[in-house]
């Protein structure tokens, strides 16, 4: 697929990112389990390889690889470590904001350390009581004079713990024009962490909570103007979540393949190795079909984003796809590894833990049904990807 859809220096790419997966990121997984917390380390170290700048273009001192090159990068990564591609991705989604929304003033400040690895940025945007609900927030912030307070949570918030600059919608008024986003620091006073909650998977990330207190923060600091905190919300979620998160079931998906064709050989059943057995060598050929139609998926919606095409509807079944498919074969990968799969000597059983953990954000399984069904129906509200499409071509660095 790489002659269709990527280049010969993307796969320069993809090798790069293997062979830092392999030598810096796979050495750190057990601990990463055991300690069920941050890495912050590792975090940083994958930041300054300069990864979390795929998307921003060279001018700013990004990668300007665009959404594919993004995904190769996020679905290597987590094809070692789902905790780590996670972390990736989180990032460059909270990069988003600022390439999209961002003053030139704050672009010029934010974009060069984002890219070079020294501020990891978030997006804040989910509540306890509103869920993906994003019209229900009740977080406010009040202009008061030159600046604004900020009161209010925001939950699910990735590399909560470790982020520099978080970006936060919040509600200046009612409706749906009554959104605003705003950059805030994470030294800022009135702004603090919550404590890391234990997760079933993905060990070494932190999705956690962020708490405002009449947090000051200058009016310069907005993103755009009040009113289009929507926007900033959707489009993050729309463009990059959904591709982001898709990348990151990839890379999981592609380690349970591998792992369950590596079991399946070296295990020795009547004589024979296990995948000789018609039973297993059918759910292998499942794995391996799935496993194709997923990476399809992916790279065609991620191309089309690049090209500033229309492809919402795309970046919605690739998530979908990416999603189910890695569930799927991960509960078939235990079923070929029975209680060899059970015990954290083999990997397989922290696959499927983190796999579970890509399914409600940027919309669960559901909600993209729901959003194809307007497609197939006709009755779709218009497309992110073709709003902002100026802003999301980028020119080709490979």
């Amino acid at each position: 697929m790489d002659g269709y859809f990527a280049s010969r220096l993307h796969h320069q790419l993809r090798e790069n990112v293997r062979h830092f997966a392999e030598t810096e990121v796979r050495p750190q997984i057990s601990a990463m389990e055991a300690a069920r917390g941050v890495h912050q380390e590792l975090s940083r170290l994958i930041a300054r390889q300069g990864w979390i700048g795929a998307t921003i273009g060279r001018d700013h001192g990004g990668l300007g690889v665009g959404h594919l090159g993004k995904t190769i990068i996020i679905e290597e990564l987590a094809r070692v470590s789902g905790a780590m591609g996670a972390m990736v991705q989180a990032s460059q989604l909270g990069a988003a904001k600022i390439v999209h929304f961002g003053s030139d003033e704050q672009k010029k400040t934010w974009l060069p350390p984002i890219a070079a690895g020294e501020c990891l940025p978030t997006i804040a945007v989910t509540e306890h009581e509103s869920g993906g609900h994003v019209l229900g927030m009740s977080a406010s912030a009040v202009r008061d004079g030159d600046d604004y307070l900020l009161n209010g949570r925001k939950v699910y918030v990735g590399n909560s713990h470790i982020g520099d600059l978080h970006g936060v919608v919040v509600r200046t008024g009612p409706g749906s024009r009554g959104l605003t986003a705003f950059l805030v620091e994470s030294g800022r006073p009135g702004l603090r962490v919550g404590p890391q909650q234990p997760t079933m998977g993905l060990h070494g990330f932190g999705f956690g909570e962020l708490i405002f207190e009449n947090c000051r923060v200058p009016a310069s600091n907005r993103l755009g103007e009040e009113g289009d905190g929507l926007a900033v919300a959707y489009s993050s979620s729309v463009l990059y979540g959904r591709a982001n998160l898709t990348a990151v079931s990839l890379g999981i998906h592609q380690a349970i393949v591998e792992e369950t064709t590596r079991f399946s050989a070296e295990r020795i059943r009547y004589g024979q190795p296990l995948h000789e057995l018609p039973s297993v060598k059918l759910k292998l050929g499942q794995l391996q079909s799935r496993l194709m139609t997923a990476r399809l998926a992916a790279y065609h919606a991620v191309h089309l984003l690049d090209q500033g095409l229309p492809c919402d509807a795309e970046l919605m079944n690739a998530k979908l796809v990416n999603v189910e498919s890695a569930l799927d074969s991960a509960r078939n990968a235990m079923e070929i590894h029975a209680a060899a799969g059970l015990f954290t000597d083999r990997p397989i059983e922290r696959y499927l833990r983190d796999a579970h953990h890509i399914f409600a954000p940027a919309g669960t399984s559901d909600v993209q049904l729901l959003r194809l069904a307007e497609v197939a129906l006709g009755t779709a509200k218009g497309q992110w990807s073709q709003r902002l499409s100026d802003v999301v071509r980028m020119e080709p660095a490979y």
